[in-house]
Formats: C-alpha cells, structure tokens, sequence
C-alpha cells in the first residue's frame, strides 16, 4: 500500500509542468526506481546541488524523450558541472523535438554552432529564441548582442541598424571593431577605459592586448607603468609582470578579437557578471561555464569559477580548476597558492595555512612585491602581527617611491602596530599614511576610531570622521565609527542615528550590534538593549572577550560613568 502511494505521489510530481509544452505522461511507463530518482534530482536541482542532482538525473534518463521538464532540467545541470559537451550532445539528438523548446536549449545551440563557425545555423536558432525574450530582462540584450556579433563574423562590417544598451552597445561595438581591424578601435576601448560613471579598469587589459597585436609596445608599457601591483586586480597584475618580461605572445594566448569565440566568450562572461549583480548566481555560473567553454584558456575567468566554487565550499572542484594554473605565470600561480592556502585554513587552522604558504613562498625564487604583501596580510589576519610588521616593513624599505602603495602598507603595519598594544608607532604609521594619501576614509576612520578606543584625542577624531563620512557617507564601518563617536561625547540622539543605520547594514556585524545596544541602554530603551546584545552572543565571530563583556552587560547592564 505504502508503495503504491509512494508511486502516486511521484507521478503527480511528474504531472506538475511548467509553460512548456507538456507530453502526457503515462504511469505504467516507468518503474517506482525511475520515479524516485528523478524526483530526488527535482530536490537536489532546486536545492543548487548540481552535482547531487546530476547523479540522479542520469539515473532516471528514461525521461529524457517522455518528459518535457526533465530534459531542461538535466542539461542546466549538466551546464552547472561543466559538462557542456554532454549537454550540446544531448541538445543536439533532441533539438527537432518539443520537449527542447526552451530558451537556454536555443542558447547552448547557438554557442556550439559559433564553436563550429557555423554562422547560419547561430542565426537560426538565435531567430527561434527571440519568442522567449520577455521571460527576463537580459534576454532581448543577449538577443539583440549576438544578432550584431553575428552579423559582423558573416560581413566583416559593423551592422548600423541596432538598438541601444548604453555602455553594453559601446562594449560590444568595440570588440566588433576589433575584429575586423578597424581604426576606430582604440578610441573605443579608451572611452570604455576612461568612464567615470564605472568601473571598466578589465578592459585595459584588452586595450593591451589590441595594442601589442598592433605592434604598438611602447604605448602599452606607458599604461602598464600605471599599475600598482599591490591594489590591481588578477588579471592587471598579470598583464604588468607580461610586459614588464617581454612576454608579449602571452596576451595573443589567451585573447584574441580577431577569434570569434574569445569575442562571444568575453559577451557571456558580462552577461554572467550581470546576473550575479542581481544574485542569480545559477544564471551567472551558466553563462560563466559556456564563456569558459568558448575560450578555456582565458585563465582569469577560470579564477572566477574557482572563487565560486570556494564560496560554496567545493574544494575538490576549486583545486581541479586550478591545476593548469603554471609557475611561469607568476600571479596566477600565486592565485592558486592563496587559494588553496585558504582552503586550508578552512578545513584545518590558520597555523596550517601558514605554514604551506610559507613554504610556498620560500620555493620561489625571485618573489614580486605582491607576493611579499599577500604573505604579510596572512600574518596579520592570522594574528601574527609581529611577522606582519616585519613583512610590511620589508617591503617599504625596498620600494621605490610610490606614494599610494606605501601609504597603503604604512596603513596595514599601523593596523598591525595598534593591535600590539603599540600605539606611538600606530599612531606614527597611520599619520604618515594620511600624510601620502589625505583622503582616504578607511584610513581617516581607522585612526579616529583608535583614538575613540582609547578616549584620545576625541575632538580630533570626531572632525577626522566628519571627513570620512563626507567622503564614504554609506560605508557601514565608517557610519559606526561617527555614531559611537557621538555616543562618547554624550549626543545619544544624534548617535542612536548613525548606529541605526550602521546595525540595518550589518545586522550579523557584533561590534555594531554591541554599540547599538549600548546606546538602546543609554536612551532608557533597556529591553531592545538586551536584544541587540543578545544577538552579539550569537555570531560564530564574537571574540570571546566581547562574549564575556556582553553577558556581563546582561546581567549588570551599562555601568554609570
């Protein structure tokens, strides 16, 4: 009987369509087993265990022909493993069939055929994707990009009749140029370099990457000689130490716009950044693995899909992402290092951590300034703070007169310097810091809130984070740094704003939802005092003094000063 209920209950499931067009399904075609995994594979699928769900899903393919939503469901898991092989294979065999009439079939299509430079069948099914264009709003945008890469890879011409997507046309009309060589093409990278509205510093690294193709390595070193190693991104520091080598065939190894797929590549890789600025990060690692499968050796992203598989704590996945990842390119070795030195930590302690970096690191034979930087943040956040001084002060020794990079480090050994207990040399680190970069708001709140802590100078650090909120008016940090400012010079209302502010945008933070408790106290609001406190002693990352202090507080509430 229990089984018989057990087979009902999944056939209903079965029955459950979306607004595809549905087959009927009929029961005496499957077996219980064939029904229990699949609908194990519907959990997993919806619980974003792709792997899980993958493993079910191959073990119910007598769906595959009977059941419109298994098949959807199948391939998307095969795209999230990065089995896109196997999903166009399966597309492929189905693609004249109802059940693959849905919008991401049409895409995975369309990237095999570009694969294939098969231009008119891209065409084809890009024309039949076109009716699933309002089920999101990126969809016409993907719609209308491809139509114009597709059009130019057919004419060697730039299509004129196209729609506007802002900043996403001007990127597109960009690579377009580039790949049919045209003159204008630098004009346009440099309009997309110099926007004050974004951040689009990634796309110097393709301006480098236009220039030495063009033979023009002189203008690409004046750009590179404009990177700080220490505060660029991955990508940036591993096109400086390129060049700054002469390895200038790397770039052409990994990018080329005059390859359709590296272009259409790099398209997918912005469609992924989009979804995940929306936090769809299914949508985002979909696109990101087919930009990956278009152009496997644009090692960057491949960090990208190994920093997502980090967050989720798949460990395994990130190491084999990066085990391609070579010692000749220095930053990117170093990237796997890091990372795996951070699985480490995870799994076992930061003491472990440290001792494989360290040795790591002492294998290298002529080690950047970045890797020496890298090294003395993990001793600091480590706690090992006299390692990390001592680290910094290497490094500032041996630099060359570059003022923002050494502010930075006299910034972090200040930091370094405050948590020994040392504060003349905090204090001294910290002032020369401004004095190299006077408008910086972390480093303007780091010194004030300091001072706050250690009742110093509090009229000074209450002007110093006047300055920093002037300058970072939504950074929560500096936003709580103000309020408990206010609070020790008695302005609880005018405190009790700010700290709203700072705990809304931090609820899980135990600084901010201790301080916020202080002044509920302090304002005869003594029950939601004792909530905000409470919730310190709930966060994995209270310190345990702050824990002792808290239950203190609970029990004896604020002292009268």
């Amino acid at each position: 009987m229990f089984l018989k209920l057990t087979k009902l209950v999944l056939v209903m499931v079965l029955s459950y369509q979306t607004h595809l067009h549905s087959k009927s399904t009929s029961f005496d075609e499957f077996n219980s087993r064939d029904l229990s995994n699949y609908f194990s594979g519907i959990v997993a699928y919806e619980n974003r265990d792709n792997s899980r769900a993958l493993k079910y899903f191959n073990l119910s393919k007598v769906l595959l022909n009977k059941h419109d939503t298994y098949l959807k469901r199948y391939v998307n898991s095969l795209i999230l493993e990065n089995k896109v092989p196997q999903a166009i294979n399966i597309l492929n065999n189905n693609s004249n069939k109802t059940n693959s009439d849905f919008y991401d079939a049409y895409i995975i299509l369309i990237v095999d055929s570009l694969k294939k430079k098969n231009f008119k069948k891209a065409e084809e099914y890009l024309n039949q994707s076109l009716k699933f264009q309002n089920e999101s709003r990126f969809n016409l945008v993907i719609f209308e990009t491809l139509k114009q890469y597709i059009y130019t890879f057919k004419n060697k011409k730039i299509l004129n009749n196209k729609k506007n997507f802002g900043n996403l046309s001007i990127i597109a009309e960009t690579f377009q140029r580039c790949y049919i060589d045209d003159d204008k093409t630098g004009p346009y990278f440099l309009s997309l370099i110099n926007n004050q509205q974004s951040d689009y510093t990634r796309y110097i690294f393709f301006y480098l990457n236009y220039l030495i193709d063009n033979k023009k390595i002189n203008e690409a070193k004046e750009i590179v000689s404009q990177i700080n190693y220490i505060n660029s991104t991955l990508l940036l520091s591993q096109s400086k130490s390129w060049i700054d080598k002469r390895k200038y065939n790397e770039f052409n190894k990994i990018f080329n716009c005059k390859n359709h797929n590296d272009v259409v590549s790099e398209f997918l890789f912005l469609i992924s950044n989009l979804y995940s600025s929306q936090d769809d990060f299914e949508k985002s690692n979909f696109y990101l693995n087919l930009s990956n499968y278009l152009n496997p050796k644009f090692k960057f992203n491949l960090s990208l899909v190994a920093e997502n598989f980090y967050l989720n704590e798949e460990y395994s996945k990130v190491k084999k992402t990066l085990k391609d990842f070579r010692k000749e390119d220095e930053f990117y070795y170093w990237f796997k290092v890091k990372t795996e030195t951070k699985i480490i930590i995870q799994q076992k302690d930061y003491e472990s951590g440290i001792k494989y970096i360290e040795k790591k690191f002492e294998k290298i034979i002529d080690p950047n300034i970045k890797m020496k930087f890298d090294l003395a943040n993990f001793y600091k956040n480590s706690k090992n703070y006299k390692k990390a001084i001592e680290s910094y002060s290497e490094i500032i020794s041996s630099m060359d007169d570059k003022p923002i990079m050494k502010s930075d480090l006299l910034y972090r050994r200040g930091g370094s310097y405050e948590r020994l207990g040392n504060y003349e040399m905090s204090d001294l680190d910290l002032l020369n810091a401004l004095k190299l970069n006077p408008n910086d708001a972390y480093f303007l709140n780091y010194l004030a809130y300091s001072w706050l802590e250690r009742d110093y100078k509090i009229n000074e650090a209450m002007e110093m984070l006047k300055t920093a909120y002037d300058l970072k008016s939504n950074d929560p940090y500096i936003i709580d740094s103000i309020g408990w400012a206010y609070f020790l010079i008695d302005e609880y209302l005018e405190a009790e704003k700010y700290l709203r502010r700072a705990v809304e945008l931090m609820p899980d933070d135990p600084i901010v939802n201790d301080h916020y408790g202080d002044i509920l106290w302090k304002l005869n609001r003594k029950i939601q005092a004792r909530y905000f406190w409470k919730n310190v002693l709930s966060f994995d990352d209270t310190e345990d003094k702050m824990k002792d202090n808290i239950n203190l507080k609970l029990i004896e509430g604020l002292k009268k000063s």
